[in-house]
């Protein structure tokens, strides 16, 4: 593959069985995926859910590089949602998994299947804190002053520190 590699920021999230250990296993098997490197994952987050009714998630923002292009990432991580047991039986239902395409690298997309920047993430606490860990230029006072009264508590390191 001759692409250059791309700088990407995904959001994870799971609040549903396992979600600590499931997000950790999501790190891994997006560093895993072809032509792709996991650089750093944000802190674990707990955010009560947004929109929407369930137990608390455990979010997380993830900074890779890879050469597949936006079509290419999204497939691959619907597949692993889909190995993680996610299901889509409504808008907004707790999920097992969700990877959410944040930034790929300066691209501005809208199609039907994806968008990109992620059209919502400048209302939601679960991304701006963990992307301002990891990327602070790209997150403002004004951003970070918008969702502040967002319930969301900073956990405790998880594994994902060792990529």
């Amino acid at each position: 593959m001759h692409r250059e590699w791309v700088s990407v920021f995904v959001g994870l999230g799971a609040n549903l069985g396992e979600a600590r250990q499931t997000l950790d296993a999501a790190v891994k098997a997006i560093g895993k995926l072809p032509h792709t490197r996991a650089l750093n994952c944000s802190s674990f987050y707990r955010s009560a859910p947004v929109d929407a009714t369930g137990p608390d998630y455990i979010n997380a923002v993830l900074h890779l590089e890879t050469r597949l292009n936006a079509y290419e990432a999204l497939k691959a991580f619907q597949s692993l949602e889909n190995m993680a047991g996610r299901v889509r039986p409504y808008r907004n239902a707790p999920r097992t998994l969700d990877i959410d395409l944040l930034l790929f690298g300066d691209a501005s997309i809208q199609s039907p299947v994806l968008t990109v920047p992620h059209p919502r993430m400048r209302e939601r606490a679960f991304v701006l804190k963990p992307l301002s860990e990891l990327s602070p230029q790209r997150v403002s006072a004004q951003d970070l002053q918008s969702v502040q009264s967002q319930a969301i508590e900073k956990l405790d390191a998880s594994s994902s520190d060792d990529l």
